[in-house]
């Protein structure tokens, strides 16, 4: 081309734009010292580089692939003691303890669970219960289909077809249809009536519609055992698993490309060499540090409730989406801390559903310490349609804290138990021993382990949602 009269850069500006373009030849950076010559890598920096980007999408690739880790391992769990096909549901009766590594459960639900497998029955039919809040999500972790109350049924009860990827065949009429991306698919039931009334769900081929098999129920309550991904290497063996199960469509080509980038590829064996495996295990126990912190320090200005108070649910979007674009932090910060995904918990509405708040620090900004005494006072008239509820959580585990006194570490407005303040409060105690008097009150903590409070309001209120009412800080009680 041509040059014309007036169009172009001057020298001056040429050099400019030649400084701003070009590398130097030695950059400082977190990994180390990078050398080029005019431009290009030396040998010593084209290795440094690469160990850093390999490091780098592990951490990636951890962060952005929590959710599917998180199913894995509850599958793991469940088939350990024994619901090892969707013709086995487990449930908790009469709730969840704290013997069992499960994220953030509360104490005063009934849980079944179990996990469908679309690749072995082919299409499969679940009969939800009436009066039920039951939720299917896929193996990564994404919302495929409410049941119950905040489903197409209503609450009345009605029956569920699930169809696998890439079905072709013969749809019927009759159900409440939906299609998976995914073979295996996570069921959580709740049911208002409690496990009777849980137990009207059926689970079935259907190719036995017509004379389904009775479903077998395990009851999880007593025993022991871990749904919780690993932090360590075995992450990513985790992850894998998934990938060589699932079809490739199931995921994004994004987070897709980043597991290629470690060597997790559907079709191939992921055996990392010597170098890789030991960036790999370097990077999840980094990625862990930071998926903590985006849980328990998010800096989304919409997880700030108040005071040290978080919100849970970042965006008010199930999918994690604002204005078209993915809060990848908010995913993480969930599913790190969380099981079920629906849009019901993404917008919770007055006087139907859950509201959820959480901290991890006491009224001076500093750590819960298992070791001291602190009291919570909860004002008068908790703007609770149904009841309202304080879980304890082990920081490390994120599932209830085991305590000696008992396994279920809660307080709850709906058992009658707890002492009132003349004024309509009521003051909460948390440490190693029980204040005199107020053993009622009480939850006991681990001295030497910090710990996590999630306050839950069933059905709350107006005042919850303006503000008008609101959750007061954790303050140490001097002399213990």
């Amino acid at each position: 081309m041509g040059h014309q009269d007036g169009v172009g850069l001057t020298p001056e500006q040429m050099d400019e734009a030649i400084a701003k373009l070009s590398s130097a030849d030695r950059v400082e950076s977190p990994f180390g010292v990078l050398e080029l010559f005019d431009g290009v890598p030396t040998p010593d920096s084209v290795k440094t580089v690469y160990d850093a980007l390999d490091l780098m999408r592990g951490i990636e690739v951890f962060l952005n692939t929590v959710p599917g880790a998180s199913l894995v391992a509850f599958r793991n769990g469940l088939r350990s003691v024994g619901v090892d096909s969707p013709r086995k549901i487990g449930f908790t009766d009469p709730r969840m303890n704290s013997g069992v590594l499960f994220l953030t459960p509360n104490t005063e639900t009934t849980y079944g669970v179990t996990m469908l497998d679309l690749e072995a029955w082919g299409p499969t039919v679940i009969e939800a219960p009436p009066e039920s809040l039951c939720v299917v999500d896929d193996f990564w972790f994404r919302y495929v289909a409410d049941m119950g109350i905040a489903g197409p049924d209503r609450g009345q009860g009605g029956k569920f077809l699930y169809l696998p990827p890439g079905y072709e065949g013969e749809v019927p009429d009759g159900y409440f249809t939906y299609r998976s991306p995914t073979f295996t698919n996570f069921v959580v039931l709740r049911a208002l009536g409690g496990v009777p009334a849980m137990k009207q769900t059926r689970i079935y081929p259907l190719s036995e519609a017509a004379d389904p098999a009775d479903n077998e129920w395990v009851n999880l309550a007593e025993l022991e055992f871990n749904t919780i991904h690993s932090n360590d290497f075995s992450f990513y063996e985790e992850i894998d698993a998934l990938v060589q199960e699932e079809p490739i469509e199931a995921l994004d080509p994004e987070r897709r490309g980043q597991l290629a980038a470690i060597g997790i590829v559907k079709g191939k064996p992921f055996e990392p060499d010597e170098r890789l495996r030991g960036i790999l295990e370097k990077a999840a126990p980094i990625a862990a540090a930071m998926a903590r912190t985006i849980s328990y320090s998010p800096r989304d200005p919409e997880a700030e409730l108040y005071g040290t108070w978080k919100n849970g649910f970042v965006g008010g979007s199930y999918e994690f989406l604002r204005d078209g674009a993915r809060l990848l932090d908010a995913r993480t910060q969930f599913h790190y801390l969380a099981t079920v995904i629906t849009p019901a918990m993404a917008h919770a509405q007055v006087g139907a559903g859950s509201a959820y708040a959480y901290t991890v620090q006491d009224a001076a900004g500093e750590i819960l310490d298992g070791g001291r005494t602190y009291r919570l006072r909860i004002e008068a008239d908790p703007p609770a349609k149904n009841f309202w509820a304080v879980d304890v959580y082990d920081t490390q585990t994120r599932s209830l804290l085991q305590v000696e006194s008992t396994p279920w570490p809660a307080l709850a407005s709906n058992t009658g138990d707890l002492l009132q303040n003349a004024d309509g409060s009521y003051d909460l105690y948390f440490g190693p021993a029980a204040p005199e008097g107020k053993e009622s009150n009480w939850v006991e903590t681990v001295p030497g382990k910090s710990w996590f409070p999630i306050v839950r309001l069933y059905g709350p209120l107006e005042p919850w949602f303006d503000q008008t009412w609101r959750l007061n800080e954790f303050e140490p009680v001097e002399g213990r």
